[in-house]
This record gives C-alpha cells, structure tokens and sequence, in this order.
C-alpha cells in the first residue's frame, strides 16, 4: 500500500531523514519508533505532503505521490492525525468530524452557498454516515454536540481520529496517537486502532513512543534514530536488535 524508497529530508545542515526506505503492506498496522528528533514526525510530513524530499520517493498503491500536494494525497485516501491535537477548538465535536470528509463532497460553492438541492442533500447524508459510522463506533454519541475546547484531552485525541476516519481512509497515519494519556484511556485507543484495522481493512502506519502498545498491535516495525534506519522487522526481531537496545537504553544498559 505505502513503499518509502531511499527517502533523503534536510534542513540547512541538519539531516532529518538519511535514506530511509520501508514499506507498509495492505490492511496492516507498521509502527514507526525511535528517541525524541529521530526524524518520525519529519517522515510523516514528507509521506503526507507536508514536507518536499530533497532526494526519494513516496509510493502510494503504486503511484509515485512524491510531487503531489497534500490535498490531492487527502483525495487518493491518506488521512492523518497531529502530535499536538489540531481540531478546531470552537467547533462541535460533530462538526470537527464531518471536516474530514471535504475531499468526498461533490457540491460546488454556489450549490453550498445557497444550501439547497444538491448541497443540502449531500450533507444530510454525510451527517447520517458520520453519526452511524464514525460517531457510534467511537463511542462519543453522547458529546458529539459538544464544543471540543470543552472535552477533555483523551476525548479530543479521540475526536482527530474520528476526523481522519471520516475520510475514508486507504491509509490512516496516527502521530503518536496515546501519547499523555493515562492507562485505561491507553487501553480504549488501541481497541480503537484495532478495529479500525479488522472492520475497515484500513493499512494504518503509527508513531508512538509507547512500546507496550507498539508489541501489542503492530506486525511491522521501523527504528530511526538520527534520521537513519537503524533496523525494520517484526516486533519480536527488532526489540532484541542490538543497534535499537543501544540507541534507546545506551550501550551499558
């Protein structure tokens, strides 16, 4: 679903990503792990659009989106979540959600100017499909009219995964999606995630530093450390490589 071909990423004279190639297979959950600046979030800039490679590719179900804008890779059915929550706060939980799904509507701007017709139509059935597919399945019916500056934290992290899921997404990226929760909000997140796996299909690439949750859930795993590769596996083979014990505990340890 997802190949990173020898991927090259610098900012002046620091080097954010060093030749990194992996691949994300169909309907799978592939974790991307490394200390604090490994270059994770900067991989994730550059698989969304966000960031323009300097050298690399990025291949999506076969087609090289490397030079396509983020919109149009929104469109082709990659979604994504932020490290620091990215809703808009004076909104409700509902609208928030239904944002996500812009690149499926189909209606022009004098059609959603004059809310009428064709525009009204598609969005009652994008409400119906939210609050029956995206809503219900996470369990937040009951704040979904609530302002999300009102939620607290897990609850929003929650709602930017319903945004992303409102896409429809072919590929689902989570930036470090329980990071600051507590355990039992820990616990509901990778349900969450699972599901989403098991009854959409969806091919779901993460960052977490949480490696409990990363063993548990992903098959695949890459290591970075100071933008390179530093090992790729299963998650049983990569906790026992020598280069990731080093680079996360020190050799000593």
């Amino acid at each position: 679903m997802l190949a990173v071909q020898d991927l090259y990423l610098s900012f002046g004279g620091i080097k954010a990503l060093q030749g990194v190639s992996f691949a994300a297979q169909p309907g799978q959950i592939t974790a991307i792990i490394g200390p604090n600046g490994a270059g994770k979030t900067s991989l994730f800039n550059a698989i969304s659009g966000f960031y323009r490679p300097d050298n690399g590719k990025v291949i999506f179900d076969g087609q090289d989106i490397t030079a396509l804008r983020p919109d149009k890779r929104a469109e082709l059915g990659i979604a994504r979540t932020f490290q620091n929550i990215a809703l808009f706060r004076g909104m409700s939980v509902l609208d928030n959600i239904k944002l996500g799904a812009h690149t499926r509507l189909k209606a022009g701007v004098f059609d959603a100017l004059r809310y009428f017709g064709r525009a009204q139509a598609e969005e009652l059935e994008l409400r119906a499909d939210i609050e029956q597919r995206v809503i219900e399945f996470l369990e937040i019916d009951h704040i979904r009219k609530a302002p999300v500056s009102a939620l607290p934290y897990g609850l929003q992290k929650r709602v930017e995964l319903g945004r992303a899921l409102a896409m429809r997404p072919r590929l689902l990226m989570l930036d470090e999606p329980v990071a600051g929760m507590n355990r039992e909000e820990t616990e509901d997140m990778a349900r969450f995630i699972l599901d989403v796996q098991e009854e959409f299909g969806t091919t779901i690439l993460l960052v977490e530093h949480d490696m409990h949750l990363v063993m548990d859930i992903c098959t695949h795993v890459v290591v970075l450390n100071f933008g390179a590769q530093i090992a790729s596996g299963p998650p049983e083979t990569v906790r026992m490589d020598a280069a990731v014990i080093e680079a996360y505990l020190g050799a000593a340890a």
